[in-house]
């Protein structure tokens, strides 16, 4: 059976809901507007799920003058994010071990999330000028990535998805994995033997397995905190103590991707 791209998604601002798409344009450090915005505290550190899960409440929609953001359960509390920041100011912002600058959106824009998460907060963009390079043990050719968590695209196959939810009581969506690409096709956790791949005209670097962590325990549609599917994947997809789920993987070559592309094992 051929293995063909289900699903494309793009999480423009770090840890808020993501959005499919049928087409998305390939740039080096992941889809162009995936992971471009960041919410930061006070100190300059970025917010996530992690500890914030009512960030999973706060969707995102792409339209032709920016991101249009709402409450899930109140979409009248919203606000348009203009794609270019209205401010020159940047400010020095840690993600992970990574220091980079990002650019500060705007002030209504930052009373309006720190409203909605009941926090001082502000929103960033990654400027095209701010380089956060890959570790260079998986680095090809020197490649930055987004502020997403490690490197710029995640592949997942829905195969591996049906293979943990046979073992859980309450099956969980593909969103609790936050997936760029999901394929059709193949065996479960056939993606973990992968070493380069070609998705349509693109080629790509599996670089490594995705550790998953308590983020995957949130219900991406109540923002409600549970044990699964972690306590359930840590049975059967511990490797050297870390629980893996999908597959990291770098840009070799290639302009954009489409659904029902094909994947070919290089």
């Amino acid at each position: 059976m051929k293995m063909k791209i289900q699903d494309i998604y793009i999480y423009p601002i770090k840890s808020l809901g993501g959005i499919r798409l049928d087409k998305a344009i390939l740039e080096e450090r992941g889809f162009r507007h995936d992971r471009r915005w960041m919410l930061i505290d006070n100190l300059g550190n970025f917010l996530s799920q992690r500890s914030f899960p009512r960030m999973a409440l706060l969707q995102v929609k792409f339209l032709d003058d920016g991101l249009f953001v709402f409450h899930k359960f109140n979409p009248e509390n919203n606000i348009m994010i203009p794609i270019e920041p209205l401010t020159d100011k940047m400010l020095q912002v840690q993600i992970w071990e990574d220091q980079v600058l990002g650019q500060i959106v705007s002030s209504p824009v930052n009373a309006w999330f720190s409203e909605m998460l009941q926090m001082e907060c502000k929103l960033v963009k990654m400027p095209e000028s701010s380089e956060r390079k890959i570790k260079r043990k998986y680095a090809v050719n020197e490649e930055s990535v987004s502020f997403a968590d490690g490197m710029p695209y995640l592949l997942i196959g829905q195969s591996a998805l049906d293979d943990l939810n046979e073992r859980l009581e309450i099956p969980v969506g593909m969103d609790r994995f936050r997936p760029n690409l999901v394929f059709n096709g193949g065996k479960p956790f056939e993606e973990d033997q992968w070493e380069k791949v070609q998705i349509g005209q693109a080629k790509f670097k599996v670089t490594k397995p995705c550790a998953r962590c308590v983020m995957t325990t949130i219900n991406q549609q109540t923002a409600e905190k549970g044990k699964e599917p972690l306590k359930t994947l840590s049975t059967y997809r511990t490797f050297n103590n870390l629980v893996m789920f999908g597959q990291n993987m770098l840009l070799l070559e290639g302009d954009s991707i489409n659904v029902g592309d094909e994947i070919r094992i290089i």
